[in-house]
């Protein structure tokens, strides 16, 4: 595994706690950076994102487009907008580097390094459509945070925790990205 960080941003939509999960369970340093919407979002889903952030390697501000993730020359592991807003998928379809997680994910595309974007919005409108097709002709991944329920093989949705369907996505997501995952698909095909 690439000592290089992933770089994670928290922007402000709903589904924070996942960033968290993420966090606990990246194999990768992790570089955050949050936007002030996305602060607001995680307080109010999860809790102190002081506690948060003491899971990172590295935080930056999302205000400082002088940062070393600003620049493609810097590597990386990838990175992960984790939620991703609409106005966050919006800005980085048009190109528009106006934040810290908006130019990092630019410099990332420009580099040919993997970005996925975990847009967690229902339903899209045909803007949120466009700004994903033109993430994805860049080179980036959507990946909607829709969790892999499959993984809850043998369980009833009642006794299914949040966090269990979040673990379950993060896992994918971080399999995407190339990290081994305790549990996939094929365990589940063989499990029976």
């Amino acid at each position: 595994m690439s000592a290089h960080h992933l770089v994670v941003g928290l922007t402000g939509a709903s589904g924070a706690f996942a960033t968290k999960i993420l966090l606990d369970r990246s194999a990768w340093p992790v570089t955050l950076i949050t936007s002030v919407q996305g602060r607001k979002v995680y307080e109010q889903e999860v809790g102190s994102i002081v506690e948060l952030e003491k899971k990172a390697a590295l935080v930056l501000d999302d205000a400082d487009l002088g940062a070393p993730v600003a620049s493609g020359t810097v590597p990386t592991a990838g990175m992960v907008v984790l939620p991703c807003s609409v106005n966050t998928l919006g800005k980085i379809g048009v190109g528009i580097s106006d934040s810290l997680i908006t130019r990092a994910a630019h410099c990332q595309l420009k580099e040919g390094r993997k970005v996925v974007l975990c847009v967690r919005e229902a339903p899209w409108t045909v803007m949120n459509i466009r700004s994903a097709e033109s993430v994805a002709l860049a080179g980036g991944t959507i990946m909607p945070l829709s969790p892999p329920f499959y993984m809850s093989k043998d369980r009833t949705p009642q006794t299914i925790t949040m966090a269990e369907v979040l673990t379950h996505y993060v896992d994918h997501l971080l399999g995407f990205l190339g990290q081994k995952v305790e549990k996939d698909w094929s365990d589940l095909c063989n499990s029976g």
